[in-house]
């Protein structure tokens, strides 16, 4: 990374969906982010694989639904990630709650975290230059800036 994170940066991960965009290859039990569409890795351990503890950030936080905490937990068992929570929506109700619950979560834990909201679903061709952005980012949302 070109510029150091001078505090881990907490990767919050939303694991959501109800797997019918890509039916019948995604589906309710197992949705495309539990799937390996781009490379080797399924969807969900690619998002987790950009930001490592080795570049400057925290173990991840995951939010998702009840029926895929285990998926959730083999997943990041099998690439060596211990997540620090797993967080579990009684009933989806999409992005916005998902991260409210995740800041609140973080902001009793400590008040100055900083998270990083991250769909489990997305593909990002340039991981270096991804982490290089949220590096330069990290200062200004420390100070207050969204």
């Amino acid at each position: 990374m070109a510029k150091e994170i001078d505090r881990p940066v907490v990767p919050v991960v939303l694991s959501g969906g109800s797997g019918t965009r890509l039916w019948p290859l995604s589906r309710a039990g197992y949705p495309k982010q539990f799937l390996p569409l781009v490379s080797d890795g399924t969807m969900i351990q690619e998002t987790v694989a950009r930001v490592g503890e080795a570049d400057g950030f925290a173990p991840p936080v995951f939010i998702c639904a009840d029926d895929h905490r285990f998926v959730v937990a083999e997943q990041m068992r099998q690439i060596g990630v211990a997540p620090s929570a797993i967080i579990l929506e009684p009933v989806a109700r999409n992005t916005a709650p998902a991260v409210a619950v995740a800041a609140r979560f973080l902001a009793d834990q400590a008040p100055d975290t900083l998270m990083l909201v991250l769909p489990a679903d997305h593909h990002i061709a340039d991981p270096a230059g991804f982490r290089a952005a949220i590096a330069a980012a990290a200062p200004a949302a420390r100070a207050g800036y969204l």
